[in-house]
């Protein structure tokens, strides 16, 4: 498991607040492989709040994917859905819940609100 991958998931309980916002509930489970080895990562999920820990159970959705795309992600480098019409990426159960997850993910560098880039050129402040 790489450094990265790490911090995200123990970033996800100090940034829940702010990204979990909506009545959504559930568990996701991450299947992240390199070579002959899968990592598993098994994220609760509750409005406002969320755990990350490396136990595998039950869970209502599962993501599958390399290390290094996962990587990517944590990053901004990819963008998950995308990254599912690529077939880099696999998803299964609720896809409500990796819609509400993929929050955490940041943007792509560079990245700016549509809203805000509407605004310069109108000559309104934000």
């Amino acid at each position: 498991m790489t450094e990265a991958t790490e911090r995200f998931f123990e970033s996800l309980p100090a940034r829940a607040p702010a990204v979990l916002r909506g009545p959504l509930s559930g568990i996701i489970q991450f299947e992240l492989s390199a070579g002959d080895r899968t990592d598993n990562w098994w994220v609760e999920m509750k409005p406002g709040w969320a755990r990350a820990t490396r136990d595998a159970g039950p869970a209502d959705a599962t993501w599958y994917s390399s290390v290094d795309l996962f990587d990517r992600l944590t990053v901004g480098a990819a963008q998950g859905v995308s990254a599912m019409l690529r077939n880099e990426g696999r998803f299964t159960g609720s896809v409500v819940l990796f819609l509400s997850f993929r929050r955490f993910f940041p943007d792509r560098p560079g990245t700016r609100d549509p809203r805000d880039v509407a605004r310069e050129q109108a000559g309104r402040p934000g």
